[in-house]
């Protein structure tokens, strides 16, 4: 069972549990609770985490209790969330937004007996691990895809914050640019914030206005997809799979699957098992999932799916060099693959990027 508490902070429901012998005491169930960035309907980032959390629910039943709590500021608020969580009995909470690492890290130190997920940082813990999903292969197959798709030779990317996570996939889809459609530029819009249908809908207008027919985001909401699809354009899903937002624009997405690693870490705390760690799945682990290729030619799609294939069986990793960055220094030689922990705090951007990363 679970909980809808907008700004709310106690969990207060009782999970009823089947005694194995008559007259038997029935467990207090597992309590878990979340704290999302944007609205559960965003239709992206919050959305899929939250179907991750319903996973949980289906997996376990009345063994687990579910809190949520949406549309969490980053700071101040996330703190007090946090620990309005951990304070009502939750044993298990996960936060879910870069910005939320540092609260997360205090309010973990302040209850010793909770264990603490953060999705997307860099900080451990006693009692606090971290978790992100390589979204970077999904947008190797989107830089593919956008290389081969594009008529005017002009990208779109819709970003967030300039945090290693979105530094890291402008970088990737421009390597895929690169290497597919060298004349292809990328034109990056940031909008400072994760979701704001009009700030992202606005973005995806001036980019098509200035000859943009393909656009990517790191943003949460279906605003660009709909408004490519209105103008006949055509753009890639972030988190869930938009293609209901725009049939004919709609060429793929990049699709977070949380629903295996949180089942994972809640039966871990049930077991006694669960320790901090720093986890970082793709696709090969089934935390990033292309859906399927879509508005291309049966030739692009083969191609992209096979891709997919190779990335998932680690016979090619998007970051394989050589890699330079703007200035055309070698930053991967020849043959050799960006270590993990450098692509972790990635804070440059690859030859062929416009711009700089903003302050």
């Amino acid at each position: 069972m679970k909980h809808s508490i907008k700004h709310l902070i106690a969990s207060v429901a009782v999970g009823v549990g089947i005694a194995s012998a008559p007259l038997a005491q029935a467990e207090e169930p597992l309590k878990v609770g979340f704290v999302y960035v944007g609205p559960i309907g965003d239709h992206g980032w919050s959305y899929q985490h939250d179907q991750g959390r319903l996973s949980i629910e289906k997996h376990f039943g009345d063994k687990v209790e579910t809190t949520y709590v949406e549309s969490v500021p980053e700071g101040a608020d996330a703190e007090r969330v946090i620990r309005n969580l951990a304070k009502a009995g939750n044993d298990l909470i996960f936060t879910t937004s870069f910005g939320y690492m540092n609260p997360t890290i205090k309010v973990a130190k302040q209850f010793p007996k909770v264990k603490f997920e953060h999705a997307t940082g860099y900080k451990t813990s006693k009692n606090a691990g971290n978790y992100l999903s390589k979204t970077f292969e999904g947008r190797y197959v989107a830089g593919f895809v956008a290389a081969k798709k594009t008529k005017t030779n002009k990208i779109g990317y819709i970003a967030s914050f300039p945090i290693p996570e979105v530094i890291r996939d402008i970088n990737t889809v421009q390597l895929a640019l690169n290497k597919y459609n060298p004349e292809a530029e990328m034109k990056i819009v940031w909008v400072n914030s994760w979701f704001d249908p009009g700030k992202e809908a606005d973005a995806a207008n001036v980019m098509m206005d200035q000859g943009v027919d393909v656009i990517l985001q790191h943003t949460d909401s279906p605003a660009a997809m709909q408004a490519a699809e209105r103008r006949g354009k055509f753009a890639v899903g972030q988190a869930s799979d938009m293609s209901s937002f725009g049939p004919n624009a709609h060429l793929m997405s990049v699709v977070d699957e949380w629903g295996p690693l949180y089942i994972k870490r809640v039966q871990e705390v049930m077991d006694g098992t669960w320790k901090p760690e720093s986890y970082w799945g793709g696709m090969a682990e089934g935390d990033i999932v292309v859906p399927e290729i879509n508005n291309v030619s049966d030739e692009v799609k083969a191609e992209g799916n096979q891709i997919i294939a190779d990335i998932t069986s680690g016979k090619f990793f998007p970051w394989t060099g050589p890699i330079k960055n703007q200035k055309g220094e070698v930053m991967v030689a020849a043959g050799e693959r960006m270590p993990i922990k450098d692509l972790l705090g990635i804070n440059w951007y690859v030859e062929g990027v416009q711009g700089d990363i903003p302050k």
